[in-house]
């Protein structure tokens, strides 16, 4: 899958309309693929987590090589639904939402007491949302800093709202990602704690269980 990952961020940087723009929106492939092979053998994650960054990974991918603003699939989906903009930049904050919540979710399961709590679910969506939040003022330290040279990376098409619009996208994501994936989630999350149970060598904590009052 890393290896997917790594030749979809090859094509995507082969002859990339904006490099700078390629650049600003894959540095989170970039960064965070070494990260997570740096630590596969103490901090394993599910199949299914691994699955989901793989594809945001090539959302990310396919925004960064056209800009969200001229993505084919969007301007298809434009036409036949008679939009009035690309739509592709809200599948991407949509993806912002869905797949960190089953990151955030995992991390907190396995390095924190939230394991069974009924505060688990509103936690792990108010941080992707607060993630999206960030992410919006990465963006406008860009235009701030890049002016003009930025739009492609806004990727706003005009509309004054795109800010809001940005987020609440990746808040609905994330709420959805929890409501349908969770089930699942905790039954891989069971599995893989087995797994690490019975191999040998120092691994992070995946019981997540409460220390005794």
């Amino acid at each position: 899958m890393a290896g997917l990952v790594v030749a979809g961020m090859a094509v995507s940087a082969w002859h990339a309309l904006d490099p700078t723009t390629w650049l600003l929106e894959t540095v989170w492939v970039i960064v965070g693929l070494p990260v997570i092979v740096l630590l596969w053998r103490r901090f394993p994650m599910t199949d299914l987590l691994c699955c989901l960054l793989a594809v945001h990974a090539l959302v990310l991918a396919v925004g960064g090589h056209y800009t969200y603003a001229q993505v084919p699939l969007g301007d298809w989906l434009r036409s036949a639904f008679d939009l009035s903009r690309n739509p592709y930049d809200r599948i991407g904050h949509l993806t912002q939402g869905f797949v960190p919540a089953v990151l955030v979710r995992e991390l907190l399961v396995r390095t924190s007491p939230l394991r069974g709590s009924r505060w688990l679910a509103p936690l792990t969506v108010c941080a992707c949302l607060a993630f999206s939040a960030l992410f919006e003022l990465f963006e406008w330290a860009a235009a701030v800093i890049g002016g003009h040279g930025a739009d492609a990376f806004l990727a706003t098409q005009g509309d004054v709202w795109d800010t809001q619009w940005d987020m609440f996208c990746a808040l609905i994501g994330a709420t959805v990602s929890v409501l349908v994936l969770s089930r699942a989630h905790d039954r891989q999350l069971a599995r893989l704690g087995g797994d690490l149970a019975a191999s040998p060598g120092p691994v992070l904590t995946t019981s997540g269980s409460r220390p005794a009052p």
